[in-house]
């Protein structure tokens, strides 16, 4: 009788097992690390992550930045804005219908910051319209201090270039940005900015006078005279 019970019990543990097993294969994979945070296009609310450009085509674009997708890129970007490093330099690649380009201090599209270049932090977010992504060169890990916006939607861009934010308000000035590689009459960045540390809208650049005919051109020679 023992001998029979302990048969039946061994045939109940083997027929138990493999659904045991199936059970166990057909659990829930492990959760992405990304976080798809929604992006907020309140001017007033996280005001740390809210990066002003003050253009010099006279107006103001408001891009949030997206720590939650990059979070050492946003970093970058919040550090070098803080050094004013961004302050003067033109838009030097802008092509019609893709994107426009900034961040080089030199205008040639080859130059950076001091710092060291960053780790791409790829991640699932479209490149859509008013997408905000760093630029680099061939290898994966060199960003630095480049940037671009896009115009339209470029989705062959995504999981190859590190998407961290979008522009919120007044994207028109970004459409205004003129175009060129690099432009002849480039747009420029005379202040970039971020809304937490409030700072105004810069004053315009004046505009170059014409000259007037019949008049000779002042030279440096002439004002040191």
């Amino acid at each position: 009788m023992l001998k029979s019970s302990l048969a039946l019990a061994a045939a109940a543990l083997t027929a138990i097992a493999p659904v045991a097993a199936v059970a166990q294969e057909a659990e829930a994979p492990k959760a992405s690390k990304f976080t798809y945070a929604p992006i907020d296009y309140n001017l007033n609310e996280d005001r740390e992550n809210i990066l002003f450009l003050d253009l010099s085509n006279g107006e103001r674009v408001g891009i949030r930045l997206m720590p939650e997708w990059a979070p050492n890129h946003v970093e970058r970007i919040k550090t070098l804005t803080r050094q004013g490093f961004y302050d003067g330099i033109i838009f030097h690649r802008v092509i019609e219908g893709f994107m426009a380009q900034t961040g080089d201090p030199t205008g040639t599209g080859q130059g950076g910051s001091q710092l060291p270049d960053l780790e791409e932090e790829f991640n699932p977010m479209p490149h859509i319209r008013g997408t905000l992504s760093m630029a680099r060169a061939a290898s994966d890990d060199s960003a630095n201090s480049q940037f671009f916006i896009v115009f339209y939607p470029r989705f062959s861009l995504d999981k190859k270039y590190t998407n961290f934010g979008r522009v919120i308000s007044n994207m028109a000035a970004v459409d205004a940005i003129n175009r060129g590689e690099p432009p002849a009459n480039p747009t420029r960045i005379l202040q970039a900015s971020l809304a937490s540390d409030n700072k105004p809208v810069p004053a315009p650049m004046p505009a170059a006078a014409p000259a007037i005919m019949g008049e000779e051109e002042v030279t440096l020679d002439d004002l040191n005279s």
